[in-house]
């Protein structure tokens, strides 16, 4: 793996949306801060232990489909979150070990854990890169991204629940367009989305503890969120919940013979397309 920055100083006196999502998925990389704020989501939205299973489901899935299907052998992966094993890497590079994967986040405890967490088969390769979305421009011009990706290639781009966080006022589909532009034909989106279809009430007491806590969030619907994939081509089943993204046996959402959760308990758009 590629040597990342030196991490910057970690702000704890407020939630970060990377820590809470690790609270979600057990974790234990988050601080009483977080802890706190997610604890006060799950009391407004218990579903959100589900969905996040189901989108970390969800990305396995899809980075597999990539890999076997369509010949992807390169990702760019932004709001990675905390490592949480397996991740991305290890799941493509399970199909294909020469896989690259570049890693983004703009959270400095995401950083302090890549480097550990992070190790490439020695076939492939994988960096980290602290940037935020939202500079787009910053981050294609990455000397890391750079070193480890070949933009001449198709790469897949990976935005698992992270444009719910960029309002409209900063231009969330302009921002996709952007780091679609930059890749060729043959790429990918893959990319998932909260969303308050199925339960509006709640996803709006959601949405007040998040922008409460400093972090800005815009839930969106279906057809909200399948504009990110204007100009693209679908994969089947198209835009769907989380759990119903061409679900497998061995895709590790659901333990024994639990039952399958419900739609509002999901709440996560999800879907998969290639660039012309």
């Amino acid at each position: 793996m590629t040597s990342p920055h030196t991490a910057r100083h970690i702000d704890t006196s407020r939630p970060h949306s990377a820590r809470m999502y690790d609270y979600y998925l057990g974790g234990k990389d988050h601080f009483d801060v977080d802890k706190e704020a997610a604890e006060r989501v799950a009391a407004a939205y218990p579903g959100i232990f589900v969905c996040a299973r189901e989108n970390r489901a969800f990305m396995h899935r899809a980075t597999r489909v990539l890999a076997r299907e369509h010949g992807i052998r390169q990702w760019l992966d932004i709001g990675t979150g905390i490592p949480t094993e397996p991740n991305l890497h290890q799941v493509a590079q399970a199909v294909v070990p020469q896989a690259r994967v570049v890693y983004a986040d703009n959270d400095p405890l995401v950083l302090k854990y890549a480097e550990t967490l992070m190790h490439s088969a020695p076939e492939g390769r994988t960096t980290y890169i602290e940037a935020d979305v939202n500079d787009p421009e910053t981050l294609l011009n990455a000397p890391e991204l750079a070193e480890v990706l070949d933009l001449t290639e198709p790469v897949a781009l990976s935005l698992n629940a992270l444009m719910h966080f960029v309002p409209d006022s900063q231009d969330p589909y302009g921002i996709v367009g952007r780091l679609l532009s930059a890749l060729p034909s043959g790429s990918a989106l893959a990319l998932t989305h909260c969303t308050p279809d199925f339960d509006p009430t709640t996803w709006e007491n959601v949405k007040k503890i998040y922008t409460g806590a400093g972090t800005p969030v815009q839930f969106r619907s279906k057809a909200d969120v399948s504009r990110f994939f204007d100009g693209l081509d679908l994969l089947s089943p198209g835009i769907t919940l989380g759990h119903r993204w061409r679900p497998d046996a061995a895709d590790g959402s659901s333990e024994g013979p639990a039952p399958e959760p419900t739609d509002a308990e999901v709440s996560l758009w999800t879907g998969v397309a290639i660039k012309p």
